[in-house]
């Protein structure tokens, strides 16, 4: 299709063309006239057409066990069918951006025309190769060779896991490609959803979904824009759309309270992740697995450092009320900015750092903060054993400490839990960093598997 152009000229140079357009005119005709004659083919002709029609499970049963251009596949589920959607407009969902700074008119003109190389060479960047290095699950070439591993993981889910594939119109156009697996009349973790945020280069044929299905939870998982069946480019915005339309057709159509929701998001995926559980507040849980909390160091890593315009790519925000678990992995090399045997350059560190900080503002001072840094900086049980002794850390007064204030007062966080009386503002009191280091056990967990530590 695409090498026709170089073809038609190279015939017209040997004095063919005309011949040869009349020799290969018939081949689609004849392939298009092979494909009505089959009887296979003519059968799921019908059912396709049927299913356009009635909309019936039993129906879409039926076209699940083909595997055809998911561009024909009839929508499930749009985000208009919402009578409440929790969007601004049609343009899409609202995204969580830093507030800007207040300065003169002037000022803001000047700053404005200074930059505005920076942001059109940014932009260029952003809509040409930055977006295929980012996000290379996008690249055709890539999806073409992972195909037959892709229709494997497909047919597994369906055959296997009785998984039903979904199309969702999000409030960009986009068609969102999911699969859902459901648990619900059996199991103990059933009643439970789990949506998973795949990587830069993951599918949910063959991404996170196995874990949570081996723990015998309900799965939603769905494809980025631009992968695999879905349609559209990964932007911030459109992937905050593709989420949201992903989480109102976990509440509307398959019928799960927010409450009976957890999200688990692998590598980039947490950036989706992060956006559902702060605009939606009522998720039960948030699983962060190797993610990082900024862009901008991963990139600075493998760009130069004069390409300054990398800031203005994306950025992570995380101000999520409910309980989290992350998940550090000492031996990535994707998420660390020297090397996987410097276990303090993983940005792992600087999620949970960040985390902490918000809601524990008055205990994440510096010494607090220095106390967080030795204990993530040790690479084995015997480093961090050492650390958590040389600060005496009494977990029964840490756990006591937490429960009385959420007792006592039942506010969300920040938390104002261990400020300091006026006198001791210079140096934190030796208990008070004793909870600091007991806050991070209590908090939150930093797995890392047996098998991956150093």
């Amino acid at each position: 299709y695409y090498s026709s152009p170089l073809l038609l000229c190279y015939l017209y140079r040997k004095g063919n063309s005309l011949w040869h357009s009349l020799l290969l005119s018939p081949f689609p005709s004849l392939s298009g006239w092979g494909r009505w004659r089959n009887s296979e083919y003519q059968q799921f002709i019908s059912i396709l057409e049927e299913t356009r029609k009635n909309h019936t499970p039993s129906n879409k049963k039926k076209l699940a066990c083909y595997d055809f251009d998911f561009s024909h596949w009839p929508a499930d589920f749009s985000w208009e069918e919402v009578s409440n959607p929790k969007l601004l407009s049609k343009a899409g969902v609202s995204l969580l951006k830093p507030e800007p700074k207040l300065r003169g008119a002037a000022d803001s003109v000047l700053n404005s025309l200074r930059t505005l190389p920076c942001h059109i060479v940014s932009f260029l960047i952003a809509h040409s190769f930055g977006r295929r290095i980012l996000y290379p699950g996008s690249v055709y070439l890539l999806q073409r060779a992972m195909r037959p591993m892709l229709q494997q993981g497909q047919a597994r889910l369906i055959e296997e896991c009785e998984g039903q594939r979904n199309k969702l119109v999000a409030c960009d156009g986009n068609e969102i490609d999911t699969m859902f697996v459901d648990r619900r009349r059996g199991g103990l973790h059933g009643q439970t959803l789990v949506i998973c945020c795949e990587g830069n280069a993951g599918f949910y044929e063959v991404g996170c979904m196995n874990t949570p299905l081996e723990g015998g939870y309900s799965v939603l998982g769905w494809n980025h824009p631009g992968f695999a069946g879905s349609t559209g480019v990964p932007f911030p915005q459109n992937e905050a759309n593709a989420m949201d339309v992903v989480i109102q057709f976990a509440v509307h159509k398959l019928g799960f309270q927010l409450s009976d929701i957890m999200v688990y998001a692998w590598s980039i995926g947490g950036f989706t992740a992060s956006w559902a559980v702060m605009s939606y507040p009522e998720i039960q849980a948030l699983v962060l697995d190797a993610s990082f909390d900024d862009l901008l160091p991963l990139a600075l890593k493998v760009m130069p450092d004069s390409w300054n315009f990398v800031t203005q790519t994306l950025e992570f925000f995380l101000r999520y009320q409910g309980p989290v678990l992350l998940i550090r992995r000492t031996k990535d090399e994707i998420i660390t900015t020297t090397g996987p045997e410097d276990i303090m350059s993983n940005r792992g560190n600087n999620l949970l750092l960040k985390l902490l900080q918000f809601r524990y503002p008055k205990v994440m001072t510096d010494d607090g903060v220095r106390a967080i840094r030795a204990w993530l900086a040790a690479s084995n049980h015997v480093e961090e054993a050492a650390v958590y002794s040389s600060y005496e850390v009494d977990d029964d007064w840490c756990v006591s400490v937490l429960q009385s204030y959420k007792t006592e007062r039942d506010v969300f966080f920040p938390w104002s839990v261990g400020k300091t009386a006026p006198q001791m503002t210079t140096t934190l009191h030796e208990s008070s960093r004793s909870e600091a280091v007991g806050m991070t056990r209590d908090v939150l967990c930093l797995v890392s598997p047996p098998d991956q530590r150093q």
